[in-house]
């Protein structure tokens, strides 16, 4: 019976602690790029300069996961072709 209990009462400490593994935005060797004038990311080899139409983050707002807070104020936001960050219209 003491056993039980202790089972029962183990199991419900583990149940009510939430672990939550991020999903990195790119794998090792790549960073992300944010494309410009829309909304959508892609990842690129570390040392090659991102494709045309797309853009490096600016300094400190690079997204490291998905649904971080950079991850998730990208969905509204993006560059435009100057640098500029600009809010993307509805629906885009």
């Amino acid at each position: 019976m003491g056993l039980a209990l202790v089972a029962t009462a183990a199991a419900g400490l583990l149940s009510a602690c939430s672990f939550r593994i991020q999903d990195a935005q790119c794998g090792d060797g790549e960073y992300p790029v944010l494309a410009v004038n829309s909304s959508g990311g892609q990842c690129v080899q570390d040392g090659q300069e991102p494709p045309k139409g797309w853009a490096r983050y600016p300094e400190g707002k690079v997204p490291e996961y998905v649904g971080d807070r950079w991850d998730e104020y990208w969905t509204t936001h993006t560059l435009d072709e100057n640098g500029k960050i600009v809010t993307l219209p509805e629906g885009q």
